[in-house]
């Protein structure tokens, strides 16, 4: 009889929704007739969000445990090592952008490339050096930097919690994401560029709003940190919580089915209020559909979990979500080279046009699981304590933190344990 495989130390069904969210993005960028029915399909959140959300959580769930079972120092380490990892990706997907897909677009003059990279080709060599210091973000190139500017203030923001909870982390960020809402990207740059001016303009550097976004990647760090405490109870909702969450996702959702992705008509008596719904600064009816779902997903999560079968194939995707996330911008650059971002191919085509885009994103996963041969982040949460024992200080050597000598304590007890 055959030993008996291990089990895998991931969890399974955070790679399948992230699995799903690549599938969803593909979909979205993919210029075909399904891009806007299936944009946006849960409401007035997008797959993006899910996608920085579950990888923040996976980040403070994973790099967490590396400050557990080792060293904050270890810990710093590895938010480096991956850091780095996806600047290199960033790096080579502006090369590609700037020499093939130039080269492609600029020479049968197809105005999806020549729209997409307007600033290049006016000033390629200050384009090419402010896309490596992440300042000019070209559409669809414009969310690798924001991942790589979080894991490097991740590690710190990881021991801030550590030390004073994460409670004083949280509010902070949404103090700045509140004051995004009124502009703080604008007064960011304007600062910067009046000591130092800037060769790339405002509009240039990138649709995401970085100070909003933030709020999202530390409400998922914190959510992913609080599974490495195993004596923190499970958060139940409330009822009245749990209804009122479903009762705002079917309306926003039918919502947007009935009038489209843009909740108000722009020219109508009521589109002062579709800021409230944006995508890039993340709006605050945006939040409340997203925050609706995330409570939907954490109450009834695991009772899905047990009842539906494994997607295998989804989870293949989420576990090399970086190279298959790089793997769908460059077909999507390739797409809209060759053929343009009108969407007026027939169904049959769109349909063979996506099945092969799926089949090359999984073959991409393939490859990658199959290259690292290793199972990848170990997501298996801790032991429980028996009663009355502790866990460890967290702290690296007095020489690690330079000369702090912070009292030795247990991190604090997460309100919210998500399963």
């Amino acid at each position: 009889m055959a030993p008996a495989t291990a089990p895998s130390p991931r969890s399974w069904e955070i790679d399948a929704a992230r699995g799903l969210m690549l599938l969803l993005m593909t979909v979205t960028h993919l210029p075909t007739r399904f891009t806007s029915p299936l944009g946006q399909p849960f409401g007035y959140v997008s797959a993006a969000e899910g996608f920085v959300l579950l990888s923040a959580y996976m980040a403070g769930m994973v790099y967490g445990r590396v400050a557990w079972r080792k060293s904050v120092a270890e810990m710093h380490h590895a938010f480096w090592r991956r850091a780095l990892k996806i600047y290199a990706c960033h790096a080579a997907l502006l090369l590609f952008v700037f020499t093939v897909i130039a080269f492609i677009g600029i020479r049968i003059e197809q105005p999806a490339v020549v729209d997409l990279l307007n600033f290049y080709v006016k000033q390629p060599f200050t384009a090419l050096v402010g896309g490596l210091l992440l300042l000019y973000e070209p559409p669809l190139l414009d969310i690798l930097p924001l991942y790589v500017l979080f894991m490097l203030a991740s590690p710190w923001v990881m021991v801030l919690a550590f030390v004073w909870g994460w409670r004083p982390v949280m509010v902070v960020s949404g103090l700045v994401w509140l004051a995004a809402q009124f502009g703080l990207s604008h007064w960011v740059y304007d600062g910067i560029n009046a000591l130092v001016p800037l060769p790339v303009p405002f509009n240039e550097t990138g649709a995401f709003v970085m100070w909003s976004w933030q709020f999202l990647w530390m409400l998922g760090l914190w959510m992913g940190a609080a599974r490495n405490d195993p004596n923190a109870p499970a958060f139940t909702f409330p009822r009245w919580s749990v209804l009122l969450a479903l009762a705002l996702a079917i309306f926003l959702m039918g919502w947007r089915h009935l009038v489209g992705q843009i909740p108000f008509h722009p020219e109508g008596p009521y589109a002062a209020f579709n800021p409230w719904f944006d995508k890039w600064a993340l709006g605050p009816m945006r939040m409340i559909n997203l925050f609706a779902l995330v409570v939907l997903a954490i109450h009834y999560g695991p009772r899905l979990a047990t009842r539906m079968p494994r997607q295998r194939w989804l989870e293949t995707l989420g576990s090399a979500s970086l190279p298959v996330f790089c793997a769908h911008l460059v077909l999507v650059l390739v797409v809209l080279a060759g053929l343009g971002a009108k969407c007026d191919r027939s169904w049959g085509m769109d349909l063979a046009l996506l099945a092969a885009a799926f089949a090359v994103l999984y073959a991409v996963a393939r490859a990658t699981l199959w290259l690292e041969k290793k199972p990848g982040e170990d997501t298996t949460p801790p032991a429980v304590l028996a009663p009355g024992q502790k866990r460890p200080p967290m702290y690296p050597p007095a020489s690690a933190r330079q000369g702090v000598q912070p009292k030795p304590r247990d991190p604090p007890k997460a309100k919210v344990a998500p399963g």
